[in-house]
């Protein structure tokens, strides 16, 4: 659920000061006594609503009439206050909910989830490392977001619950967005090696010293990475594995080779 901006919020406040006038004045200039503003006389509060927001609506049925200068005066004052404040706040409000809607539709920040972006953990990239962190993560309760390119993935991964948007990682106007420079940690795990360095240079430049993991496919990779003299931590999950493969093999081994002696 997005939350109302202040702009939004004064809009409505207007709103309903702009009815409460209406019904007020109306009420007031419509009691029986020795003076009637209005014709017929509207000495409740249900009439004095309705003839206020009929007037507001521009309807005007004609089924009640201001009969008196001053309430004339007053039907006046209404209508250019009340359109005023009515035309701008629809204008407001309404734009404001299709932003968000265009927001959400197209995976991209809106100004709300950008305040949330502190202390948060940010998996760029939808490789298997990254999706595989996502489920731990959420699991965990803990705050992050995913980035990526792919607009059907970033659609995909929200309709399974996860804070997902689509951003070009090697834009600086794009990342901007993600508060970088506030996150616990950024983790880039993308197609190619090329675009990670591209992805790490970028993030390096808005993150400050934030810590940062870099994945990447091949040991060739790893070495262009380090000579670019980025702080960064870097991982090759393949080279992981085979380590861990080889220790099993080789702890059957030397349990193959105890038995047999």
């Amino acid at each position: 659920m997005q939350a109302l901006s202040i702009k939004t919020i004064m809009y409505v406040v207007a709103m309903v000061a702009v009815l409460s006038y209406g019904v007020a004045g109306t009420y007031a200039l419509g009691r029986e006594g020795n003076f009637h503003g209005f014709n017929p006389n509207k000495d409740t509060f249900v009439n004095a609503t309705y003839y206020t927001v009929v007037t507001l609506a521009t309807v005007g049925y004609g089924d009640i009439t201001p009969a008196t200068p001053i309430a004339k005066i007053f039907v006046i004052t209404l209508i250019l206050a009340g359109l005023g404040v009515f035309l701008s706040a629809v204008a407001v409000i309404g734009g404001e909910f299709m932003n968000s809607r265009i927001e959400t539709l197209t995976g991209r920040v809106s100004a709300f989830e950008k305040r949330l972006f502190n202390r948060h953990i940010v998996l760029i990239g939808t490789n298997s490392t990254n999706l595989y962190l996502a489920e731990k993560l959420k699991e965990r309760g803990d705050r992050f977001v995913i980035v990526t390119s792919d607009k059907d993935k970033s659609d995909q991964l929200r309709g399974l619950g996860f804070s997902s948007f689509v951003a070009d990682a090697t834009s600086d106007m794009d990342m901007m967005k993600f508060n970088l420079d506030k996150a616990k940690m950024i983790v880039i795990d993308v197609k190619d090696s090329s675009r990670t360095i591209y992805v790490l240079l970028v993030a390096k430049s808005l993150a400050k010293d934030r810590k940062i993991v870099a994945l990447v496919p091949t040991e060739e990779a790893a070495r262009h990475i380090r000579s670019l003299h980025v702080a960064t931590m870097i991982i090759n999950p393949s080279d992981i594995a085979a380590r861990e493969i080889s220790n099993v093999a080789f702890s059957e081994d030397d349990k193959k080779h105890h038995g047999s002696s």
